[in-house]
């Protein structure tokens, strides 16, 4: 190999090294997460054990969010709801799929975006997967030097910071760990934020899932 080859390469490696640090670089602030999209998800809750599978759709713009309860398998004698959460009015509505009855009452917690807050701690960069796969994400958390543990963890994705995993701990006793799937841009029908003609005559107390 003559002397310019091997400058070459010289190069080559050192520009693809200088690329890859660049890319693990510490960031100074999160990334900006879209703010409509419709995907999957699935919900494990910590003291119950129990995973709630749904198809969402999010609405940050006008601070919204459709999630409809999927069925995995037979589940004998157990109710799926649809839920649609509308934090600038208050409310929030649960309707049963098979009855379309029911339930309105009022929305108890603040509207809190599927995004990483701007004085979010930086934890960590890598690729989801195995060999090939590049999927790069970063992980931040609401840790802080005074206190010991953190309270919530995300997992957003590199180029377009979609969130790929959330776990967030309400209090001692609430603890819960959403994966994030299949997510698409946008919202495809904006009219599964509106209630049916049922809601007309919503019930006053929440449904329980069981027969």
């Amino acid at each position: 190999m003559s002397r310019m080859q091997t400058s070459l390469v010289h190069v080559f490696v050192v520009c693809v090294w200088a690329v890859r640090a660049s890319s693990l670089a510490r960031p100074e602030e999160p990334c900006v997460a879209p703010l409509q999209w419709e995907g999957r998800t699935v919900v494990y809750d910590h003291s119950t054990g129990r995973n709630t599978r749904a198809a969402v759709s999010y609405d940050a713009q006008n601070q919204r969010v459709r999630v409809l309860e999927q069925k995995t398998g037979h589940t004998p004698c157990k109710k799926f709801f649809e839920y649609i959460y509308l934090f600038t009015s208050g409310v929030y509505f649960q309707i049963e799929q098979v009855t379309k009855a029911c339930a309105k009452l009022n929305l108890t917690d603040a509207w809190d975006p599927y995004d990483i807050p701007m004085n979010s701690t930086y934890e960590d960069q890598y690729f989801i997967g195995g060999p090939g796969d590049m999927i790069e994400v970063q992980e931040w958390s609401d840790r802080k030097q005074a206190r010991k543990d953190e309270t919530w963890v995300g997992v957003y994705t590199l180029k377009d910071c979609y969130p790929v995993h959330e776990t967030y701990t309400k209090n001692s006793s609430v603890t819960t760990t959403t994966r994030f799937f299949d997510l698409e841009l946008g919202i495809s029908d904006p009219e599964v934020f509106i209630p049916p003609s049922t809601c007309m005559s919503a019930l006053p107390e929440h449904m329980d899932s069981d027969c």
